[in-house]
């Protein structure tokens, strides 16, 4: 089935459920009817949606099935936030003296996990230009625990080249992990390019409206046979003493390895679960998904080639135009532009000056709204990292970015054009 179909019917029978509508199992915990069952239960013998719902839950399996056939995975996880998808994703691999390797080019709040709170758990990330992926190899070595960049790069909008990246990985047998928040798996399925996860910030353009906050962890198929017996992840192929030395890769579940572990482990001992109400508003979400992604990446284009002949604008970062250096890139990955842009002025000021004057472009520290956003990252979402850390972020002092609504793009242009007059 195509993704439209998919996005509306995987993962949930009608038949058997009698609604049309996917029910909230507004729960807590479910009774197990007998001492025998509870025991197989939490021996992993039953499945986990019906054990407890901070490892389990049946609304948010159905959210966690479909959005994974988006992506074309084996298997998701949802989590509270994206931030705490990221997060786990590192722990599953990485222990103290460990070592990961990122891009400059992140959002900020990743940027900052990265180089302060993991590097208090001993996890010392290496950061490379992904521009440069060939300067990859030059960071790895028997520590190195996973790659991590975003497809497409919040807000610099600088689209990588996946399966160069991919190559350097899968060389030396490391897992790769794509942040796909902006391009969403409408726009881009990095797992059909080699990607091993797939990570998501829900929050964004899943739910559309900026109604829930929510992550979602997805792993490719066969993920399995990198994991097995991979010396770099003794996690999945050491006994656990925990479920009374389980052996994660030995055998897998159902085809799936990594967010299996991350489930039944840090899900299990951290806690940060997505709520079934949350999840039941994602699955909403997902149902009109293609259809916004399709008019968010035409009207940014309209406005991107709009800023293109505006004389207050320096440089406009949107990959689908045909001046942008990442067209060609963009063409393979990408099967549209998006709905975030960015683009620079000549100073902070003149920045901060454009933002204060627009009217229908609201100021908000998110992306993915069918409401338009305007954001001064080096201010906002960015203004924790230094100055060094912005440069290389891609983020100048009279960088705006513009996450674009459903709005008619005549009357945001109109917006954009008042408020740089």
């Amino acid at each position: 089935m195509e993704k439209e179909t998919l996005a509306i019917h995987s993962a949930y029978n009608k038949a058997v459920q009698g609604t049309m509508a996917v029910p909230i199992y507004q729960t807590t915990a479910y009774n197990f009817g007998t001492p025998e069952f509870a025991a197989s239960s939490f021996n992993l013998e039953q499945g986990t949606d019906h054990v407890y719902t901070r490892v389990g839950n049946p609304t948010t399996a159905i959210f966690e099935k479909r959005f994974a056939e988006l992506e074309n995975g084996s298997g998701g996880l949802a989590t509270s936030s994206g931030m705490s998808a990221i997060f786990y994703s590192i722990l599953n691999v990485a222990d103290s003296g460990d070592n990961i390797l990122a891009s400059y080019q992140l959002y900020g709040g990743t940027i900052t996990l990265f180089s302060h709170t993991l590097k208090r758990l001993g996890i010392e990330t290496r950061f490379f230009d992904v521009e440069n992926p060939q300067d990859i190899e030059k960071l790895i070595d028997s520590k190195t625990k996973a790659i991590f960049f975003e497809s497409i790069s919040n807000p610099s909008i600088t689209v990588a080249d996946i399966s160069k990246i991919v190559e350097i990985a899968d060389k030396y047998n490391i897992i790769s992990i794509v942040d796909n928040t902006v391009a969403t798996p409408i726009l881009c399925n990095p797992l059909n390019f080699g990607i091993d996860v797939v990570i998501h910030s829900a929050s964004k353009y899943t739910t559309g409206q900026g109604l829930a906050i929510g992550g979602i962890v997805v792993e490719r198929k066969n993920l399995v046979q990198k994991i097995k017996n991979n010396e770099r992840y003794p996690h999945f192929n050491k006994a656990d003493e925990s479920y009374h030395g389980l052996i994660y890769s030995n055998p897998p579940v159902d085809g799936i390895l990594f967010t299996f572990r991350m489930r039944m482990a840090l899900l299990r001992d951290i806690g940060a679960v997505l709520s079934p109400f949350n999840s039941w508003i994602f699955i909403q979400g997902i149902e009109t998904l293609s259809l916004r992604m399709r008019q968010h990446s035409e009207n940014a284009l309209s406005i991107a080639q709009f800023l293109e002949t505006n004389s207050n604008v320096k440089k406009v970062n949107y990959p689908k135009l045909n001046s942008s250096k990442y067209k060609n890139i963009a063409d393979k990955y990408l099967k549209n532009g998006s709905g975030l842009l960015s683009f620079e002025v000549e100073s902070y000021e003149k920045a901060k000056e454009i933002v204060s004057k627009v009217k229908i472009f609201s100021i908000v520290a998110n992306i993915g709204d069918s409401k338009s956003i305007i954001t001064h990252p080096a201010s906002t979402t960015h203004q924790q990292l230094s100055a060094n850390e912005l440069k290389k972020a891609g983020v100048s002092a009279g960088l705006i970015r513009l996450s674009v609504g459903l709005e008619n793009s005549i009357d945001l242009i109109n917006d954009l054009k008042e408020a740089m007059a």
